[in-house]
């Protein structure tokens, strides 16, 4: 039951109920499936040259989670993870789940600011990292917020900064003072017996939280999104069958795993089918990515537009055999009609399709159809998922007719549990069980939902989202800085970046000092691109910023070819 189409003309769409939810936790999905499919393929780590079988791959998990045990861990602590995709990323996954501690993920682009504020604000006891990644070095990073851990033994840390966090795990070879090898704390779970980590499961409540999400908030801080088995069970099942995942599909997953998009439209939603995840490499390369479609005879692959725009421009990209691939996802930002055309016809991706959703509701809502037609799969997000009821809203709450632009609420089993320590932001988001999505929609009398801008101004770079109030939070750090205001522009290759108008206290203070002052204290992604001096910006007659005259402002200035971004 439940119709995909509005009904009595209003923007008002109800999923199918025609398949019930499963009401499993993520140790018994993972289960059933070992059950059902042993010897087929989990997973290919293809930089680690490794392949394990379901069988191996639910062996290591639970020597993982035996470990956790050993090392004191329980059900409800909270467990950090930060670093790329790896195969410890995923067994730390499955290993949470299976004792019911918490993961939580942390965005490997992360500096120190925002390391201190996720692990302090959720109370992680423990955590998982690698040692470094790109230009980011964690074991420096740690080690500046906590002096203590070069003196500290491993498994035992106390830390004036960071009170929770007891046990640092780390991820690789060579492991540092104060840490933990991963790789021992998997030996030490070989003296757990199975039974044991099964009657931990067992108690597992599949409505309870596994995992917590960090999503940037536009009135600062990031909001921690608890996430539960039944949200993220349910959500991968059901974005997997829409792309009609069966055992013998192979997915490319170049997306990060810290993200829903890698750890629950991926991995999760491979275990749902019994699916094999082939991972290219620990971050995004493009001809990586290829390589390991062509050699992995992979029948799927996932990404956000620009990252399929930069495989199809690759100078040897016919040499890449991806006559397997059938379907796939594209999500993080609008689709270009002539790259949705070009990947299916020379990517061979016939059957992709187009995601939406957000963090909190775990996270996808609308996905189109594998045999939808282009020009709705590059002008809309698709229609409503199952068990998903969702409609468009004017400022006073009311339903709007069919074609009309609201606010997107969402509602149903996707909605996350709240974000975690916060109540009054909870409450703020989630009324009478809708969830204030904050992006802007219309449906089409058919149930096709277009997402037309965001009722705030948050900024999509490259398919990470940017909530302009916590960047400028940061740069009001800066002694030099006065005021300052922070909004994106249109560009062709990220499809929006990052711009800063700034008021200075101190006239000396140039573009390449705010931009050194960001690198090494918050993401790359969130870095202003364009920086601007001024004696004052532009406010309404109640001192509210106007920030859609900045940004015309801008784009102004950078048609005239003023500036090359840096």
């Amino acid at each position: 039951m439940g119709n995909r189409q509005p009904q009595s003309g209003l923007s008002h769409v109800v999923g199918t109920i025609d398949q019930p939810l499963l009401e499993l936790t993520i140790p018994q999905v993972l289960a059933r499936t070992v059950a059902a499919h042993p010897d087929r393929e989990a997973a290919v780590f293809v930089q680690e040259g490794l392949n394990w079988s379901y069988s191996t791959f639910a062996r290591e998990v639970d020597r993982f989670a035996g470990g956790l045990v050993r090392l004191g861990v329980r059900k409800g602590d909270r467990v950090g993870i930060w670093s790329p995709n790896n195969s410890a990323w995923l067994l730390t996954q499955f290993a949470t789940a299976r004792i019911g501690a918490i993961l939580v993920c942390i965005n490997p682009a992360y500096r120190n600011h925002e390391l201190d504020y996720a692990l302090n604000k959720v109370g992680c006891s423990t955590l998982v990292t690698a040692a470094a990644f790109k230009s980011s070095d964690y074991l420096a990073m740690l080690n500046a917020l906590a002096p203590e851990i070069a003196d500290s033994t491993p498994g035992d840390l106390s830390s004036g900064r960071l009170p929770h966090l007891k046990r640092l795990i780390q991820i690789g070879e060579n492991t540092a003072p104060g840490f933990l090898s991963f790789s021992d704390v998997a030996s030490m779970g070989d003296t757990v017996e199975p039974a044991h980590l099964d009657t931990i499961s067992e108690s597992l409540s599949n409505r309870e939280p596994i995992n917590i999400q960090f999503t940037s908030g536009t009135t600062g801080s990031p909001k921690g999104a608890c996430l539960t088995h039944r949200n993220i069970v349910n959500n991968a099942d059901n974005v997997t069958a829409t792309m009609r995942f069966s055992k013998a599909d192979r997915l490319c997953i170049p997306v990060p795993f810290y993200h829903c998009f890698g750890m629950v439209m991926g991995t999760l939603g491979c275990v749902t089918k019994g699916a094999t995840m082939v991972i290219p490499g620990e971050g995004f390369d493009p001809a990586q990515t290829l390589q390991a479609v062509s050699d992995q005879r992979c029948t799927a692959l996932y990404g956000v537009p620009t990252m399929f725009v930069a495989e199809l421009e690759l100078p040897d990209f016919d040499r890449f055999d991806l006559s397997h691939l059938r379907t796939g996802i594209m999500a993080g930002a609008s689709c270009p009609i002539e790259v949705m055309k070009q990947v299916q016809a020379r990517m061979n991706m016939g059957e992709v399709t187009i995601a939406y959703g957000m963090t909190e509701t775990s996270p996808v809502s609308f996905q189109s159809d594998v045999d939808d037609p282009i020009e709705k799969r590059v002008s809309t997000v698709g229609r409503i998922h199952p068990h998903v009821e969702c409609k468009v809203v004017d400022d006073r709450g009311q339903t709007l007719p069919v074609g009309k632009q609201g606010e997107l609420l969402t509602r149903g089993y996707s909605v996350m549990q709240g974000y975690w320590n916060d109540d009054e932001r909870t409450t703020e988001s989630i009324r009478d069980g809708w969830m204030h999505t904050g992006d802007l929609a219309v449906i089409d009398s058919e149930g096709y939902c277009d997402i037309t801008g965001r009722v705030k101004d948050m900024i999509i770079r490259g398919g990470e989202n940017i909530y302009p109030r916590e960047v400028e939070d940061f740069l009001f750090t800066h002694p030099g800085i006065s005021q300052v205001q922070i909004f994106g522009i249109p560009d062709e290759k990220f499809g929006e970046v990052v711009c800063a108008w700034i008021v200075p206290s101190d006239d000396s203070l140039t573009d390449e000092e705010v931009r050194a002052f960001c690198k090494e204290r918050i993401s790359h992604f969130k870095v202003p691109t364009h920086v601007r001096f001024k004696t004052e910006l532009p406010m309404t007659a109640t001192g509210k910023p106007q920030k859609f005259v900045m940004r015309d402002s801008m784009m102004d200035e950078l048609k005239a070819g003023m500036e090359k971004p840096p």
